[in-house]
């Protein structure tokens, strides 16, 4: 799960991290309001969605000349102009993809004095099982393009959760950064700080970009990006809160609601499959059939008739969806209790699309039965390439 950049440092504030005074707005005078509560002379306003590349980004409505989504005012009816041309506007950048992101909320900060820009940022690195700390010099620019132009400029340190954070992890991070004297202590004090909220609030990764060292000589987090463990939310009540529904894909929204790991992709063909490989395997052999999936859907394990007929919902939901292909091994999961939901779910929606359906493993005959006997016009599929050569035929001769 993410969360917006004015939450992200509201978290980070708890841990005793330094941040800017800012104020987060729904509304011009509230964005108005929010520059009238910091000190001045100098604001920025930010666009608050889930995605990089912000201020850099372009607003749609505005021209290709307009100015980006993170925005230096040095007056209140400056924050009000900017506000005015963001809220309600749909911001594109690299990270969003063409259709950008509808700028609902903005961030009111108070303005900083830079005199240099750091990155660092934890996440967890599954090769080594441990918390990796990265950590580079080059703040403000994408950490892809520095790891591509000047990987030299980059220092991995990596942390093991048996030991957590040492002192020698700060001097680390220090040195990465060619800090020295109080600046130097600074680092390593934050960086356990920031070690301490990443472990506590299971994220899976916190990024602060940039992290700035200011003229008076202190270090303050500008920017920060965070996302959570969504199997570890549960013990986080007060992060689940924070999450902004208005972020995601609806059918994602959706899918969460009936405990449906759902990821919408750009083909069109719907997937519905269960176990995260066998999904996978489907997509990758739609491919190679020459098609696209529309979807990774994994109804798991343990799904029940109901849990299935949302699931064919979701996919016939998305009006990119040409045709469906069910891939199911009945392992704890029994074969006619999917052939049931396929059923009901499809008298339900109106299935106007072709379907082909693969059943493997525990009452599979008995599956097969409900489906040749449901009088609905669904493909049988004997294996996985049979169904992925049907399927396909069957959307390219429909369309």
């Amino acid at each position: 799960m993410n969360i917006h950049e004015y939450q992200a440092k509201e978290l980070l504030a708890k841990f005793g991290i330094s941040v800017p005074a800012g104020h987060p707005a729904t509304s011009v005078e509230q964005a108005v309001a929010a520059a009238g509560k910091l000190p001045g002379p100098l604001y920025v306003v930010k666009a608050q969605i889930h995605a990089g590349g912000r201020g850099k980004g372009k607003f749609k409505e505005l021209g290709a000349d307009a100015k980006g989504g993170v925005r230096l005012a040095d007056s209140a009816a400056a924050v009000q102009d900017h506000a005015k041309e963001m809220l309600g506007n749909t911001l594109v950048t690299i990270q969003t993809g063409d259709a950008g992101k509808q700028v609902n909320r903005l961030y009111v900060t108070d303005g900083v004095d830079i005199a240099e820009e750091y990155y660092l940022a934890l996440l967890v690195d599954r090769a080594t099982g441990r918390i990796a700390m990265i950590v580079s010099t080059e703040g403000g620019m994408s950490i892809e393009d520095v790891a591509h132009e000047t990987p030299e400029k980059i220092t991995t340190i990596t942390i093991d959760p048996a030991t957590g954070f040492m002192p020698h992890h700060g001097r680390s991070v220090a040195f990465a950064l060619k800090l020295k004297g109080d600046l130097a202590k600074a680092a390593q004090k934050l960086a356990r700080q920031l070690y301490e909220a990443f472990v506590a609030l299971d994220c899976a990764m916190l990024e602060i970009n940039p992290l700035v060292e200011t003229k008076d000589g202190g270090l303050l987090v500008l920017d920060t990006k965070m996302s959570f463990d969504t199997n570890a939310l549960f013990r986080h009540p007060d992060v689940e809160a924070m999450r902004d529904e208005t972020e995601e894909d609806p059918m994602e929204v959706e899918a969460s609601k009936h405990d449906l790991a759902y990821i919408k992709l750009d083909g069109d063909i719907g997937c519905m499959v269960n176990g995260a490989g066998l999904a996978m395997a489907t997509m990758d052999i739609i491919k190679l059939n020459g098609a696209f999936p529309a979807n990774f859907l994994d109804v798991g394990g343990g799904a029940n008739r109901e849990k299935v007929t949302a699931a064919f919902k979701i996919i016939l939901s998305d009006p990119a969806v040409k045709g469906i292909l069910v891939n199911i091994f009945g392992g704890i999961m029994r074969c006619d209790t999917i052939a049931e939901g396929i059923v009901a779910a499809a008298r339900e929606v109106d299935l106007d699309v072709p379907l082909v359906v693969r059943l493997e493993g525990t009452k599979v005959q008995e599956g097969k039965d409900i489906l040749a006997n449901s009088g609905l016009p669904i493909i049988p599929a004997e294996d996985l390439g049979d169904a992925a050569q049907k399927i396909v035929a069957e959307v390219k001769q429909a369309a």
